[in-house]
């Protein structure tokens, strides 16, 4: 059959150019081949890496820094940090266990105090990621500074509480709590369940309405973003709260576990954070966040721990450095994919 002419030229159209194959951004792609490749590592290391056990205590192991970081993918995407969010969940942590215990006492033990402790988990994170943001955006105090001096403060609060010593579950409301952590639903944990619950709905609120996209906003242009009639100081204040959120809900499920909260309660909990957030792509300077990133950057964070354990190749005791190591690299990692664009 003829090529089709137009009618006043008499010339064929022109074909359409063909569309460039889209480049795959090292951003989105790499964490999740990172993590394929970290699995297949650890099968030829040990059998074991995949029996169905073993995967069940590595995604219930990754659910606390996963929850966590999904708050900090919105605090850093928004140009922010916090620092405090492993003091932050020793305190909260410890203030559950004494409220469990009172409440017990008064009201006796049951679902209903479990039920009223774990809403009280939630609210007490909102509010300690409030004083966070609002030091930030109405004390105009850098994050970095406000943060460092409440991961202090919330964590001494903790041992003056304690007494230097361990805050405990009572025996009947630990039988109670427990199934909180170790409980499943169809075979899959509750703190899984939760993790990807909170995944979620952060995607929704990150990728699909206005707040995200104030986030990403922020993180990219601050001025711009006034300009545009952004309140950078709602928004703001908000990644905070919701990183508050997060880590009462990761108490809530962290508590049961130990029924006992220290001074070491949630130690490093911060460096885990930012490492899974950091690995899972989003950009440390902001203006980019990526929360199934994030979930996947906790899981690989997670895999690495359990892989030392199952090899004993390297000492457990060096798992800080490896996750140091590894906010790095993704670092100079982000460094040259920008240059290169």
């Amino acid at each position: 059959m003829p090529d089709a002419v137009l009618p006043e030229t008499g010339t064929p159209p022109s074909r359409p150019a063909a569309r460039p194959l889209r480049r795959i951004d090292p951003r989105q792609a790499g964490p999740l081949i990172a993590l394929i490749a970290l699995a297949a590592f650890g099968t030829a290391i040990n059998a074991d890496f995949l029996s169905a056990g073993n995967i069940a205590n590595v995604l219930t192991r990754s659910a606390f820094t996963g929850i966590i970081a999904v708050g900090a993918t919105f605090v850093i995407t928004a140009g922010g940090i916090d620092l405090s969010v492993g003091s932050m969940a020793a305190i909260v942590s410890g203030v559950i266990i004494v409220l469990m215990n009172e409440l017990a006492g008064v009201l006796g033990a049951g679902a209903g105090v479990v039920a009223i402790v774990l809403a009280a988990g939630l609210a007490l994170g909102a509010l300690a990621g409030l004083l966070n943001g609002l030091l930030v955006t109405r004390g105009r105090i850098e994050p970095f500074i406000v943060t460092l001096g409440t991961m202090g403060i919330f964590r001494s609060v903790l041992v003056y509480v304690a007494n230097g010593g361990t805050l405990t579950l009572g025996n009947e409301m630990r039988a109670l709590y427990r199934p909180v952590f170790y409980g499943t639903l169809l075979g899959v944990p509750y703190p899984v369940l939760l993790l990807i619950a909170v995944a979620a709905a952060g995607a929704v609120l990150l990728y699909a309405t206005p707040f995200g996209r104030y986030c990403v906003a922020i993180g990219s242009n601050d001025e711009v973003a006034r300009y545009s009639g952004i309140s950078l100081d709602g928004v703001r204040t908000w990644t905070y709260v919701l990183q508050g959120m997060c880590v009462g809900l990761a108490c809530d499920i962290y508590v049961p576990r130990l029924g006992s909260a220290s001074s070491t309660t949630g130690l490093g909990w911060e460096l885990e954070a930012i490492a899974a957030v950091i690995v899972g792509g989003t950009v440390l300077k902001g203006g980019y966040g990526r929360i199934g990133g994030s979930l996947v950057g906790a899981i690989i964070l997670t895999v690495i721990g359990n892989i030392m354990n199952l090899s004993s190749a390297v000492s457990v005791y060096l798992n800080g450095a490896v996750q140091g190591v590894i906010i790095i690299a993704a670092v100079l990692l982000q460094r040259g994919v920008a240059a290169r664009r």
